[in-house]
């Protein structure tokens, strides 16, 4: 019976697919698979050959394998590997190259044999590499193939550089990289200019010829490609939709990249639920969306054609449950995000007492507080609050060089006109001039001019946060330490960054804390910080009774935004509240037209935060609740 059950889960999925709580956990199974070929080829003595994948995805893998290697004497003296790819022209000590990438969190580490190591040449004259893509086609073929293959996927569908339009049957080549793919590596590159056009790369084909195809995906961002692969119809579009084709394949995926999956998003649709709260609120709002209608007009009817049938057998009648969600989402809107002195809070997202609450709004980056809930922050403080605003990074990577130039342009003339001949300041100028003509992607700068990017980025916060109406002793910048590498690779959190959360949290000991939970931040910078200030807060709840009475706020709103479903608390704007947040996003000078870290949506931080505002406050409208120009969404942290 437990098989039959789980066939119907997954009975949209055309491949297997294991599920593990998170990407560790996912990343040590893997990694154990693999020590555990590795071992029975070595008792038989064979040689094991790998097929290896290089990108964030594996590198928790990798780690593993060094660890066994390190703790559990796994030899790797019997393996052999084939990389999937490589950039082309890459020179193999670059930074960005896949050489590099794999010496430093795999081989540097183990006890493989140079001559075991195969990665595609970046370097060939461009009239050699069809020649050497057959060459590498033959050398797997002489060791008898892969053993295993390991995958990730981008977010086009490619396996290895295999982009939309490959074929199944395609072998070892070079190819030209989509857009959406080059996008992804910018940040790598210091730029999508950098990046580039080609790749060397194994074919579908070639990949089908393993024994064994392990594909691994993490984070919500991967989960919109893996509902094509796993489930959707094969397509030249999505390439990895060809794994479906194949008897030896596994999708490895973490919870999140696996929440777009039909047994995840919509379980109703698969099996019998236990119908809680969050999950009758989420397929409601699911079957209004689906029918493009109110969802006081959704009927028993509406409710049995679409899966639902056993949620109004047991709950019952429709009108029942619709006015029961009805209802809940009308308590999410609130007016008054500090709670609303002398109310009957029961039903409100927000205490009314006390009237007047301490918050801290920390962010990430030094525009997140404006772009993500600059409405709801001019609001608080409009209405008697005691805001801060707390500025967890410096964000100066994210300055352009040509700006940083200007600034210190302009600080050389008014030194001269006020009668300071500023030699020093000069002096600091030429040498930025001379390191800029010569900067390559990615290149540390040097430590003055990083100076000049964060005061840039800290006079504009200034600015922003004065504008929403808060005095200078309420803005804090903390200029976290994991932070300030000047690199686009940061280091790791440490003790450091939580105690100087502590200590912010300490001195004004907030009501409220709003914390940055759009963790599809392309940076990755978001989440660090969300976990620096949900550790802080925790560690203070065992020591202060303070923190008993403090609520945690998630906001978005620069990358994506809540689901409907999701929203605890969403705050209406009126027309003149969105004028007034536009202003405070506009005082982010160095971030308007064209930052230099967009992401893949190429609209400006303004209309990003508009568009979705907007479309929040249309989806509570068509749900059939009251119409209003915007709305800033939140949901609490639940301790």
């Amino acid at each position: 019976m437990a098989r039959l059950n789980l066939l119907e889960e997954t009975r949209f999925e055309k491949l297997p697919v294991t599920v593990y709580e998170d990407q560790r956990e996912a990343s040590v199974a893997v990694a154990r698979r693999i020590a555990t070929l590795i071992r029975s080829k070595q008792a038989r003595g064979e040689q094991a050959v790998l097929g290896l994948a290089t990108g964030a995805t594996p590198v928790g893998v990798y780690a593993e394998l060094v660890r066994m290697h390190r703790q559990e004497g796994l030899s790797f003296e019997n393996v052999v590997t084939f990389n999937l790819d490589e950039y082309y022209p890459m020179l193999p000590t670059a930074v960005q190259s896949y050489v590099t990438f794999m010496h430093e969190n795999l081989f540097d580490h183990i006890d493989i044999r140079r001559e075991n190591i195969h990665i595609p040449d970046g370097t060939l004259p461009l009239e050699e590499i069809h020649a050497y893509c057959l060459n590498y086609e033959q050398q797997i073929e002489a060791l008898g193939g892969l053993d295993l293959q390991v995958l990730g996927i981008g977010r086009t569908g490619h396996i290895g550089f295999n982009e939309p339009g490959s074929a199944p049957n395609s072998g070892t080549r070079l190819v030209t990289l989509d857009d959406l793919t080059r996008r992804d590596a910018s940040r790598d590159f210091g730029g999508k200019e950098n990046v580039p056009r080609k790749a060397i790369t194994m074919g579908i084909g070639t990949i089908f010829k393993a024994r064994e195809i392990i594909l691994m995906a993490w984070s919500g961002k991967k989960a919109p490609i893996i509902k094509k692969a796993v489930e959707g119809e094969m397509s030249s579009e999505v390439p990895a939709t060809y794994l479906q084709l194949s008897d030896n394949v596994e999708f490895v995926l973490d919870k999140d990249a696996a929440s777009d999956l039909t047994r995840f998003n919509t379980p109703w649709l698969v099996k019998d639920c236990a119908w809680d709260q969050a999950l009758i609120r989420k397929a409601v709002i699911w079957l209004a969306k689906t029918l493009k209608k109110p969802i006081l007009k959704l009927t028993d009817e509406d409710y049995n054609a679409h899966g639902m049938a056993q949620l109004v057998t047991e709950q019952g009648p429709a009108y029942n449950i619709n006015i029961e969600i009805f209802n809940q989402l009308q308590q999410t809107i609130t007016g008054w995000p500090g709670g609303k002195p002398g109310a009957d809070d029961r039903r409100r997202p927000e205490r009314a007492l006390p009237e007047q609450k301490r918050v801290v709004i920390f962010s990430p980056h030094p525009d997140d507080d404006v772009i993500s809930m600059g409405g709801t922050f001019i609001r608080l403080v409009d209405q008697g609050h005691e805001v801060h605003v707390a500025y967890q990074t410096s964000g100066n990577t994210a300055v352009w060089d040509d700006d940083a130039l200007r600034f210190v342009e302009f600080a050389i003339d008014f030194n001269q006109s006020i009668g300071q001949d500023g030699n020093q300041l000069k002096e600091m100028y030429k040498e930025m001039r001379h390191f800029l003509e010569s900067k390559q992607p990615n290149q540390i700068d040097p430590p003055a001019l990083r100076d000049v990017k964060a005061f840039i980025r800290k006079s504009e916060a200034i600015a922003g946060a004065r504008y929403a109406g808060l005095p200078d002793e309420q803005i804090h910048f903390m200029a976290l330490p994991f932070y300030e590498t000047g690199k686009t690779v940061k280091n790791p959190v440490t003790d450091k960054d939580v105690e100087l959360t502590m200590e912010l949290l300490q001195k004004v000991k907030p009501h409220q804390v709003f914390v940055a939970g759009d963790f599809a931040d392309p940076h990755g910078t978001h989440i660090v910080c969300f976990r620096i200030v949900l550790e802080a807060l925790q560690r203070l709840r065992q020591q202060e009774t303070w923190t008993e009475d403090c609520w945690l706020w998630m906001y978005r709103g620069a990358w994506h935004e809540f689901e409907t479903h999701e929203i605890e608390m969403a705050v209406p704007l009126s027309p003149q509240e969105v004028e007034r947040k536009r202003n405070a996003i506009f005082k982010h000078q160095s971030q308007k037209d064209r930052p230099v870290f967009p992401g893949d949506d190429a609209r400006e931080f303004w209309v990003r935060a508009e568009e979705r505002n907007r479309e929040t406050a249309r989806n509570y409208d068509e749900l059939g609740l009251a119409e209003y120009e915007a709305m800033e969404a939140f949901v609490r942290w639940k301790f």
